[in-house]
């Protein structure tokens, strides 16, 4: 279980973790490029060919001018240590977006890693993963749940090997 400094350590890393997430969805509903850059390791990769916070800030930008008003809320938020200074973690948002006309409400989840340099908790990767994206009116059923052309196809829950381990045990009674 470790000494009493080594479970403190890992509360509080917890805890900055957990406020590293929550502060990226403020950061990006209020646009504070600068500040949200702050919250990625500098040599961040952003595309095969890309990486650094230049990179990252023209990708954000080219993101973010696809849409006006976002809300991120985030819900649940599992974390997994490497080691003392990594980790890994899981987490669920709910996100809504102005889109021109229309109010685009996401299910999504992001799997992220997680490092500690000079004392502060980073993102080293943070990759979304789509339940759906629908307006506001729709409903997100049918094999097309993402129905915003920004996300790209939904990747949830067809990423989870369990998930068609599940299904092949009993295909009798998949859903229809």
């Amino acid at each position: 279980m470790g000494n009493l400094e080594q479970r403190i350590d890992r509360l509080e890393s917890t805890d900055a973790i957990r406020q590293l997430v929550s502060r990226y969805g403020m950061l990006i509903d209020s646009r504070d490029v600068n500040s949200l850059l702050q919250l990625f390791v500098g040599d961040i990769k952003v595309t095969r060919t890309t990486s650094g916070h230049a990179a990252l800030r023209k990708h954000l930008d080219d993101q973010f001018r696809q849409f006006t008003t976002s809300i991120h809320f985030v819900g649940n938020h599992t974390i997994d240590f490497i080691d003392n200074d990594h980790a890994r973690g899981v987490v669920y948002s709910r996100v809504e977006h102005e889109y021109g006309e229309q109010w685009i409400v996401m299910a999504i989840q992001y799997w992220d890693r997680y490092e500690r340099r000079d004392g502060r908790w980073l993102f080293t990767t943070r990759r979304v993963n789509h339940w759906y994206a629908v307006d506001h009116l729709e409903r997100p059923t049918g094999p097309v749940k993402n129905r915003w052309p920004v996300t790209g196809p939904n990747t949830l829950p067809d990423a989870f090997d369990t998930w068609h381990r599940y299904w092949m045990d009993s295909p009798a009674t998949v859903p229809k």
